[in-house]
C-alpha cells in the first residue's frame, strides 16, 4: 500500500479547506472532475461538510483526519471530498436533508458516504476515531460482497429526498386576513420565555427575522403585550454573554436560557440582521440601549470583518488558544477575578456589580462571562452618579479590557466574502444609516455595493457567490440574488440613486430566467446552468436567514409597485399562497412570510418625492418607523410610474398613495405622515 498523500485542496481560497489542506486525507474540493473520478474508478465518494469557525468540525479534524492510519483507511476505499457548506450551501442542503431522513437528526460536521453517482447511502454528523473507522469498514465491506442492497437503498433514499422540499402550485384563491396571523401568533406566544425574552428552551438562539416580524406586526396593530415582549427580548439578549460586552457584536447563540453563555463563534450573518432589527426597534422604543448595540456591533464588524475594498469576511472561531497554549473554546472572551482587579483597580467592585463578576456570570474554572441584570438607572441611583459618569467609566472600561484582549490569541478569521452575506451587511448598514443619519454608515453601504457591483456582478448579469484573492469561483444561488436585490433596493430608498432600482430589476429578471420554476411559481435554489445534484432543491423555509424564497417574494412585491409589473405582483401572491397551508403549522419557519402577508392584509404605502428638497423631507419621514411604505424620488423630471408628471419647477411635494390611488400631495413630511395609517 502507498502512504503518498495528494491533498488537493492546497490549491483553494476557503479557509475552511485550506484548514485541512495538510491533513494526511485525500482530500478533493466537490468538483466536476472529481464527481467523474468517482464514476470512472467505480468508487465510493465519502463527502465530509463542515465550515471555518465549526467547534466540532475542528475536533473530528484531530481526532481522525489528522491520523494516518483513520486516513489510509479512507484513502484506501473512498474518493474523499471536503466541502465548505458556505461556499456551496446546495450540496449541503441535499446530503443534510439526507441525513435528517436517515438519523432524525443533522448537524455539523456532515459526514456522507455516496455511491458513485453521488446518490448518498450513510451518513451522521461527529463521530468518535473508533466509531469513525469501523463505520467506512462495513459500508466498504457491503459495497465490495453487495452492491445491489446499497443501490436499492440509494434509490428510495433519492425518492425520500426529492419528496422533502416540494412546493406545489395552491390554486385556492388567496385569502391573507389579519385574523389568521393574530391566531397564528396566539399560538406563538405559549413558548415565548416572559423571563429572559426568545423563545422557553436551551440552547437559544436569536432568530432575528422572527423578532423583526413581531416587532411588525406589534406595532401595526398596537398589540402591547407583543410589543413588551420584543422589548424583554431585545434587552435580554444586549445584556447577555451572547452579546460581546467588552467588543461589540454578537456570538451565534447561548446555550443556556438566559443568553449568557455564548457559543463563541460570531458570524457576519447574524450581526448584519441584528443590525437591523435593533435600527427599528431603536425607532420604536427609542432605546439607548439599542443605539448602543448597533454602533457597538457596527464598531466591531469595522475592526474585525471589513476588508479595504468594503467587503466582509464571513466569521471568527469560537477557539483560540488560551495562556497555556492549548486551542479552548472562549478563550479570548473570558476573564478571571485576579486579571479584572488588575486593569480595573479601584473601579473594580462597581464594575464586577454591573457585568455580575459573581455567581451569576460564572461560566467554568473561575473564568467569567459578562452578563447584565438591571439597567443604567438603577446604577446611577446606587452609586450616585450622573448618566454621563457612568457612560464615560462604562468606555473606560471597554477601552481598557479591549486593548488587552487584542494582545491574546485571536480566534481564526474566515476571510472569504460570500455575496449573500455581504448584502444582508450591506442592509444592515443602510437601516442603522436610515435610522441614525451617520454619513460613515452610508458609505460603508455605498463601498460593499461596489463591491457586488463590481467584482461579483459579471458581464452576463449574473453574481458570482464567492469571494477571495480576488477570485470568485462559484455561480451565485438564489440567496445572492434575492438578498442583493433587497439591499439594493434599501439603498435607493435612502439615496435616490436609479442605478439601485435599475440593478434590482434586472438581477430580478436574471433569476427569472435561471431560476424561476413556471409550474409552481417557486425559484430553485440552484441557477439552470450549474451541474445538476441529486435534487434541485427550493427553499423556502426561513431560518437563522430568511428563505431565499421568501426574501425574493417581497423584492417581487416592491418590485411590481416601481415599476407597476403585473407579473411580479401575481407572481409574488402565488408564492405566499403556495407556503399558506404550511404556515400556519409551524410559523417560526415562516416569519418573514408573514410579514411579507402584513402587506396584503393592511393598507401599503406609495410615497413618492419630487423636488429639490426630498433628501431633506425623506430623513424628516425616516425618523419615523414606517415598515408598510416604499419610497421613491427624483429632483428632476423622471419616467418611472409613481414619478411621471409630477415634477413641478421650485417645488417639493410628497404624494402619498395605497393601490394606486393618491392623496393630495403635500409639502412637508410631518402632513405625509398624517396620510399613513399604520
Amino acid at each position: 500500500m502507498s502512504h503518498q498523500y495528494t491533498n488537493d485542496l492546497i490549491d483553494e481560497t476557503s479557509p475552511y479547506l485550506l484548514q485541512h489542506a495538510h491533513n494526511p486525507v485525500n482530500w478533493k474540493a466537490w468538483k466536476d472532475a472529481t464527481l467523474e473520478e468517482a464514476r470512472s474508478q467505480n468508487k465510493l465518494m465519502l463527502i465530509s461538510i463542515g465550515y471555518a469557525s465549526c467547534h466540532w468540525c475542528h475536533v473530528m479534524e484531530r481526532e481522525s483526519f489528522e491520523d494516518t492510519l483513520v486516513a489510509q483507511v479512507m484513502n484506501d476505499n473512498f474518493i474523499n471530498i471536503k466541502v465548505d457548506r458556505e461556499e456551496r450551501p446546495d450540496v449541503d442542503q441535499v446530503y443534510m436533508n439526507a441525513v435528517q431522513l436517515m438519523t432524525g437528526s443533522g448537524g455539523w460536521p456532515l459526514n456522507v458516504v455516496a455511491l458513485p453517482d453521488g446518490r448518498p447511502v450513510w451518513g451522521g454528523t461527529y463521530f468518535k476515531k473508533e466509531h469513525w473507522v469501523r463505520a467506512l469498514e462495513q459500508i466498504t465491506k457491503a459495497y465490495e460482497d453487495n452492491p445491489s442492497r446499497l443501490i436499492d437503498y440509494a434509490d428510495k433514499l433519492e425518492e425520500g429526498i426529492k419528496g422533502l422540499d416540494v412546493v406545489s402550485l395552491n390554486t385556492d384563491i388567496p385569502d391573507f386576513d389579519i385574523n389568521t396571523i393574530e391566531e397564528i401568533i396566539n399560538t406563538w406566544s405559549q413558548r415565548f420565555d416572559r423571563n429572559f425574552g426568545g423563545i422557553k428552551r436551551a440552547p437559544k438562539f436569536m432568530m432575528p427575522n422572527n423578532i423583526h416580524f413581531f416587532l411588525r406586526t406589534a406595532f401595526q396593530t398596537e398589540d402591547i403585550e407583543l410589543l413588551e415582549y420584543v422589548d424583554l427580548t431585545l434587552t435580554k439578549m444586549a445584556y447577555g454573554g451572547v452579546y460581546d460586552q467588552v467588543g461589540g457584536g454578537f456570538s451565534r447563540y447561548s446555550v443556556d436560557s438566559k443568553w449568557h453563555i455564548p457559543h463563541f463563534e460570531k458570524m457576519l450573518y447574524d450581526n448584519a440582521q441584528l443590525v437591523s432589527l435593533y435600527s427599528d426597534a431603536y425607532l420604536v422604543f427609542k432605546k439607548p440601549l439599542f443605539k448602543q448595540v448597533v454602533e457597538e456591533t457596527l464598531e466591531f464588524v469595522k475592526r474585525e470583518l471589513t476588508d479595504s475594498d468594503g467587503s466582509f469576511y464571513s466569521s471568527l472561531d469560537a477557539d483560540s488558544l488560551n495562556e497555556e497554549g492549548d486551542l479552548k473554546e472562549g478563550a479570548y472572551y473570558v476573564w478571571t477575578k485576579d486579571q479584572l482587579t488588575q486593569v480595573l483597580k479601584s473601579d473594580y467592585e462597581m464594575f464586577a456589580d454591573y457585568f455580575n463578576v459573581n455567581s451569576f456570570g460564572l461560566w467554568e474554572n473561575g473564568e467569567y462571562v459578562f452578563i447584565r441584570q438591571d439597567n443604567d438607572a438603577h446604577f446611577i441611583r446606587k452609586y450616585e452618579l450622573t448618566n454621563d459618569e457612568l457612560q464615560s467609566k462604562l468606555k473606560s472600561w471597554k477601552t481598557k479590557l479591549l486593548e488587552i484582549r487584542e494582545k491574546r490569541d485571536r480566534p481564526r478569521l474566515d476571510d472569504k466574502a460570500l455575496t449573500s452575506w455581504n448584502a444582508l451587511m450591506l442592509k444592515g448598514y443602510v437601516d442603522a444609516y436610515r435610522v441614525f443619519n451617520s454619513e460613515d454608515y452610508l458609505n460603508a453601504a455605498l463601498k460593499t455595493a461596489s463591491f457586488i457591483f463590481t467584482k461579483q456582478l459579471r458581464p452576463d448579469g449574473g453574481l458570482n457567490h464567492n469571494y477571495k484573492d480576488g477570485i470568485s469561483s462559484i455561480n451565485g444561488y438564489l440567496e445572492d440574488y434575492a438578498t442583493t436585490i433587497d439591499a439594493f433596493l434599501s439603498l435607493y430608498e435612502v439615496t435616490f440613486d436609479q442605478k439601485w432600482l435599475n440593478a434590482s430589476r434586472n438581477l430580478t429578471n436574471y433569476a427569472f430566467d435561471h431560476f424561476f420554476d413556471d409550474a409552481n411559481s417557486m425559484f430553485y435554489f440552484t441557477s439552470d446552468e450549474d451541474s445538476a445534484l441529486v435534487t434541485r432543491n427550493v427553499e423556502y423555509r426561513d431560518n437563522v436567514i430568511p428563505a431565499s424564497n421568501s426574501i425574493m417574494a417581497k423584492n417581487l412585491f416592491k418590485l411590481s409597485h416601481y415599476f407597476d409589473n403585473e407579473q411580479y405582483h401575481k407572481t409574488a401572491t402565488s408564492m405566499l399562497n403556495n407556503v399558506f397551508p404550511e404556515l400556519k403549522q409551524y410559523p417560526s419557519a415562516f416569519s418573514n412570510w408573514l410579514d411579507l402577508m402584513l402587506n396584503y392584509t393592511n393598507n401599503y404605502y406609495e410615497v413618492a418625492i419630487v423636488g429639490d428638497e426630498m433628501h431633506k423631507q425623506v430623513n424628516e419621514l425616516n425618523r419615523n418607523y414606517l415598515p408598510n411604505i416604499l419610497l421613491i424620488g427624483s429632483d428632476s423630471p423622471n419616467d418611472l410610474p409613481l414619478l411621471k408628471n409630477r415634477y413641478v419647477d421650485g417645488e417639493t411635494f410628497i404624494y402619498v398613495c395605497v393601490n394606486k390611488a393618491c392623496k393630495l400631495p403635500v409639502k412637508q413630511a410631518l402632513e405625509a405622515l398624517k396620510l399613513i395609517e399604520k
